[in-house]
C-alpha cells in the first residue's frame, strides 16, 4: 500500500531524487492559464519552495482555461486561489505570494529576495517578460519561458525550443527583439506552437492597478495546460539534472 504522496513519483524517479525536489525552489511569474499549470504540476512533483507572482485577480473570461477561475474564486486575488490549491495538494510545501505587476522597479528584489533558483516566466505582457529575462539571466538564475498559446488551436504544433530557435510566434519575434536590444542572451528554453496564429480582437483597457491595454487572444481550454505541462516538464528535468550534480559533487 502507497504510504505518502510521492510514492508513486519515487518508484519513477528513485527516492533519493524525488528528495531533491523537495530542497528546490522556484519562482512562477503570472499563474493564470499557463502558469497555473506549472505551479500544479510542480507542487504535485514535490517541488518544496515555490514563489507566485501575479498582479492579476480571476475575472469571469478566465474560466474557459485558468485552474485559479471557478465562480467562487471570481475577484479573488490569483496568487491566493493558487496557493491554496497547492496547499490542498501538497501542504509542507514553502509558499510565498507576490500580488504585484513585474516591471523594471520590482524585478531584481523579486527575484533575489525569494531564494528562487529557477525562474518560470508565464506572463504575456512582452516588455515585463524581456525585462524578468533579462534580469533572470544577470543573475545567474536558468529560466524557462512560455510563448504565446492564445489564437491557436492544434495542440500538435506545441514543441519546446530555444528562444532564437521558434517560427511562427509574433510575441517569440518580438520577445527576441528586446533581449537583443538589452544585449541579453537568447539561449532560453521555451515552449511554443508553429502554427500560425489566428486573428486577435482589438485591444481593451485592462482595469487592474499596473495593468496596460493589452490585445485580447481568442483562447481554447487546452492550450495553455499543454504549454503549462511541457514547461512544468522541462523545468523538472532541469532541476533533476542539476540535482544529480548536487549529489554527485
Amino acid at each position: 500500500m502507497m504510504s505518502h504522496p510521492f510514492a508513486r513519483t519515487e518508484i519513477l524517479l528513485g527516492a533519493p531524487a524525488a528528495a531533491t525536489l523537495r530542497d528546490r525552489y522556484v519562482l512562477i511569474a503570472g499563474v493564470g492559464g499557463v502558469g497555473g499549470y506549472v505551479a500544479e504540476n510542480l507542487a504535485r512533483a514535490g517541488v518544496g519552495h515555490i514563489t507566485l507572482v501575479d498582479h492579476d485577480v480571476v475575472s469571469i473570461s478566465n474560466l474557459n482555461r485558468q485552474l485559479v477561475a471557478l465562480h467562487s474564486t471570481l475577484d479573488q486575488p490569483k496568487v491566493a486561489v493558487m496557493a491554496a490549491r497547492i496547499r490542498d495538494i501538497h501542504p509542507d510545501c514553502v509558499l510565498e505570494t507576490r500580488q504585484e505587476f513585474i516591471n523594471t522597479d520590482n524585478v531584481q528584489s523579486l527575484l533575489t529576495g525569494s531564494g528562487a533558483e529557477v525562474v518560470a516566466d508565464c506572463i504575456d505582457a512582452i516588455a515585463c517578460k524581456a525585462i524578468l529575462i533579462q534580469t533572470a539571466q544577470t543573475l545567474s538564475l536558468p529560466v524557462f519561458s512560455s510563448m504565446g498559446a492564445g489564437n491557436r488551436l492544434d495542440p500538435r504544433r506545441v514543441r519546446v525550443a530555444r528562444l532564437n530557435q521558434t517560427e511562427k510566434c509574433p510575441l517569440a519575434r518580438e520577445l527576441r527583439a528586446l533581449l537583443r536590444k538589452s544585449g541579453a542572451s537568447l539561449d532560453v528554453q521555451t515552449v511554443f506552437s508553429d502554427e500560425s496564429p489566428r486573428r486577435a480582437a482589438p485591444p481593451e483597457e485592462v482595469s487592474a492597478p499596473g495593468g496596460r491595454a493589452k490585445t485580447v487572444n481568442g483562447t481554447i481550454s487546452f492550450m495553455p495546460a499543454i504549454f503549462g505541462v511541457l514547461l512544468s516538464g522541462i523545468i523538472l528535468q532541469h532541476l533533476l539534472a542539476t540535482g544529480e550534480n548536487r549529489n554527485s559533487a
